[in-house]
C-alpha cells in the first residue's frame, strides 16, 4: 500500500512510475470521483517528457500528448454507455503505437481492454489530501517489472507487511 498526502505527491509517484513505461503498456486507474486519477496522470505525463497541460479526458474521452520518447494516451471512459463503446474507440490501435495508455475509470471495462496492464487504485485516505494507492501487475509484462516497481515506488511505501511480520511488497 502506498501513500500520499497531497496532488503534488500522487503527482511526483506518477512521474516515478513513467521511467518503467515502455510502447504499448497499458495502466488502468480506478478510483472514485476526485481520487486523484488524474493527478497521477499529470505527473505521468510529465515524466514522459509531456510538457502540455494534462486534464481530465472527462468530456472528450480521448486525448493525446507527445512527450520525450513516448506518447500519452489518456482515456477517461466514465461517460461510456457501453462496452460497444469502449470498443468502438479503437484501443488495440492506440497500444500498437509508440505510446502508454492511462485509462481512467478502466476497471469499468477491463473485459474491452488487453490482459496485461498496471492496475491504480487510487482510495480516499483519513485527511482530506490523503491517498491510498495499490498497484497490481496483470500479465507478464508488468509482472516481469514488479522488483522495479517495488523499488520505484519505495519512497511512497507504507509499511504494512513489517508490523504483521512480513516483508513489505508495494505491489
Amino acid at each position: 500500500m502506498l501513500t500520499t498526502k497531497a496532488p503534488k505527491e500522487t503527482r511526483a509517484l506518477g512521474e516515478a512510475l513513467a521511467d518503467l513505461a515502455h510502447a504499448g503498456d497499458l495502466l488502468v486507474l480506478a478510483g472514485e470521483m476526485g481520487a486523484g486519477k488524474t493527478a497521477f496522470a499529470q505527473g505521468f505525463g510529465s515524466g514522459l517528457g509531456v510538457e502540455t497541460p494534462i486534464t481530465s479526458p472527462t468530456f472528450t474521452i480521448v486525448r493525446e500528448y507527445v512527450g520525450r520518447a513516448l506518447a500519452l494516451h489518456h482515456i477517461d471512459v466514465y461517460r461510456l454507455d457501453s462496452m460497444q463503446e469502449a470498443g468502438d474507440l479503437g484501443l488495440g490501435e492506440m497500444l500498437d503505437e509508440a505510446a502508454v495508455m492511462l485509462v481512467e475509470w478502466g476497471d469499468a471495462i477491463l473485459p474491452a481492454l488487453p490482459t496485461d496492464y498496471l492496475e491504480v487504485r487510487i482510495t480516499f485516505g483519513d485527511g482530506d489530501d490523503d491517498r491510498r494507492i495499490e498497484l497490481t501487475p496483470v500479465g507478464a509484462a508488468w509482472s516481469a517489472r514488479r522488483r522495479s516497481i517495488s523499488e520505484t515506488v519505495a519512497p511512497w511505501a507504507h509499511d504494512a507487511g513489517a508490523s504483521a511480520g512480513g516483508a513489505s511488497d508495494p505491489c
